[in-house]
C-alpha cells in the first residue's frame, strides 16, 4: 500500500505540472480571470497535497507513523484532491454548477487528512 501512496503522490505532482502549464499557456486566452484563478487554485492544492501524500508514504515506510491513521491520512488527501481540485477544474472548463458543492467536500477531506496525519504522528510512539 505504501508504494501506491508514493506513486500516487508522484503522479499527482506530474499532473499538477501538466495542468499548471496547460492553464498558463492553453487556457489563458479562453477563460475569464476568475475561472483561471479557480484553475490555478486547483493546481496549487493538488501540488501541496501531492507532497503530503509523498510525505505520508515516506513516513509510513520508515515506521514514523501509526499505520492505520497514516493510511487514512493518505487516502483523505488522495480523494480530497480528486474532489477539491477536480471540481475546480471542471467548473473552470464550464462544467455544471452542480460541481460547486463538491469543492468544499474535497476541502473537508483535505483537512481530515491533515488531522489524521497529526493523530498518526502522536500515536506513533515516543521513539518514532
Amino acid at each position: 500500500m505504501i508504494r501506491i501512496w508514493l506513486c500516487t503522490g508522484a503522479i499527482y505532482g506530474l499532473v499538477a505540472v501538466m495542468l499548471g502549464a496547460f492553464g498558463a499557456h492553453g487556457l489563458r486566452a479562453r477563460l475569464t480571470e476568475d475561472m483561471l484563478r479557480a484553475w490555478q487554485t486547483g493546481v496549487e492544492y493538488q501540488f501541496y497535497h501531492a507532497f503530503a501524500v509523498l510525505l505520508t508514504g515516506l513516513l509510513l515506510n520508515t515506521g514514523q507513523l501509526s499505520a492505520t491513521l497514516g493510511h487514512w491520512a493518505a487516502g483523505c488527501f488522495v480523494v480530497g484532491v480528486l474532489l477539491f481540485s477536480g471540481s475546480l477544474y471542471g467548473l473552470a472548463l464550464g462544467g455544471p454548477r452542480l460541481l460547486g458543492p463538491v469543492t468544499p467536500i474535497g476541502g473537508l477531506l483535505l483537512m481530515v487528512g491533515w488531522l489524521c496525519l497529526v493523530a498518526s504522528v502522536l500515536r506513533s510512539g515516543p521513539n518514532a
